[in-house]
């Protein structure tokens, strides 16, 4: 009877000790799993600097004189900086420039050399392999407005790019990577909204005369040729001469011959 009382205080005691146990440690949280990393952003694409561009390539130095003294640069630059779209510029070189007479380009007023420059840019990026598709949708605007619109035509990889008065072909591919493309042509682009008729070609540098050699002479005109002629009629001349003397001897034979016979 003893060992039982014992036994059930000790259970019970235990009991109260465990209770006391849980009570003062509560069970931990329940945490929700950590979210997934964000991705890293995607770099932000390289800005082309159109004047080193521009300064490097070509020879454009020309064209991007005008470009510069229209401040046409800059509307380019902030296309290329801040537009979604992108730009695609085609540059003449500086020998197509050279092929127009000087009035041409010299007449024009600010405002219109400034749309002419803004006539050779579309305010889209085309790679050259878009080109074929966009030959479809001629004609193509420009950056000058909706009159100054350009066709573009693709023959077998061959690209020419079509205004009223010229019509050029992509000779080489400057840049070509989003979001600018710049491609060389080999004539300047002229509108019918500026050049009313077809402006006339500066005229081709006369070829230099022609120095005719010694060598080149024909034996007729050199004094060496001359020489057998003379040479010639000396001969015949001495010739004469010896068979002049020849009768003349002959001839005083015969004399005295007939004297002696006489006497």
């Amino acid at each position: 009877m003893g060992l039982t009382a014992i036994f059930c205080a000790s259970t019970l005691l235990a009991l109260l000790i465990s209770s006391s146990t849980t009570a003062q440690s509560p069970p931990a949280p329940f945490l929700p799993p950590s979210p997934a990393p964000a991705p890293a952003p995607a770099p932000a694409p390289h800005l082309v600097n159109l004047t080193d561009l521009f300064s490097v390539a070509g020879p454009f130095s020309t064209f991007l004189n005008y470009l510069l003294q229209t401040k046409v640069i800059d509307t380019f630059q902030n296309q290329v900086n801040n537009s979604k779209q992108g730009i695609t510029i085609f540059v003449p070189k500086d020998s197509a420039f050279a092929a127009l007479e000087k009035s041409d380009l010299g007449n024009l007023t600010q405002s219109q050399l400034r749309t002419l420059m803004l006539y050779h840019a579309f305010p889209k990026f085309y790679s050259l392999s878009q080109f074929k598709n966009l030959s479809n949708s001629n004609p193509v605007s420009t950056f000058a407005g909706g009159q100054y619109a350009l066709n573009v035509t693709d023959t077998s990889g061959l690209i020419r790019v079509v205004s009223n008065w010229a019509t050029s072909k992509i000779s080489s591919s400057v840049w070509s990577t989003a979001p600018v493309g710049v491609y060389q042509i080999d004539k300047v682009l002229l509108p019918l909204a500026i050049f009313s008729t077809d402006p006339p070609l500066a005229p081709a540098p006369a070829p230099a005369p022609e120095t005719k050699k010694p060598s080149d002479l024909s034996p007729t005109q050199s004094g060496i040729a001359s020489a057998p002629k003379s040479s010639e009629s000396s001969a015949t001349n001495g010739s004469s001469y010896s068979t002049s003397i020849c009768l003349f001897n002959y001839l005083v034979l015969v004399l005295s011959g007939v004297l002696m016979l006489i006497m």
